[in-house]
């Protein structure tokens, strides 16, 4: 596991689910760019209901900045290439978006 900052825009809404328990959850998407300028998705998932709440506030293409624990890993394209992409459970998030 590894501690981290992601900045980058929602892509597409965020979704609100349950668990089988009845507890509550939300899923998302994060487009980011990395140094090189390469472009990265971020799976989020989060728990906690203030976190949640803020994701599901948020529309696509709204900037976002989160931190959390993040999980490397790799996905292949249509063309058959390998791209990075990060799993994150979120902790905290930060919002910028104009009404």
């Amino acid at each position: 596991m590894i501690d981290g900052l992601v900045a980058g825009r929602l892509y597409g809404d965020s979704e609100q689910r349950t668990d089988k328990a009845g507890k509550p959850f939300t899923v998302a998407k994060v487009r980011a760019n990395t140094a090189d300028g390469e472009l990265l998705f971020v799976n989020v998932i989060a728990f906690e209901a203030g976190v949640c709440a803020a994701i599901h506030h948020l529309r696509d293409g709204d900037s976002l900045a989160l931190s959390g624990s993040i999980t490397p890993r790799v996905w292949t394209d249509k063309q058959g290439n390998t791209r990075p992409a990060l799993d994150m459970v979120a902790h905290s998030l930060l919002a910028l978006h104009g009404d």
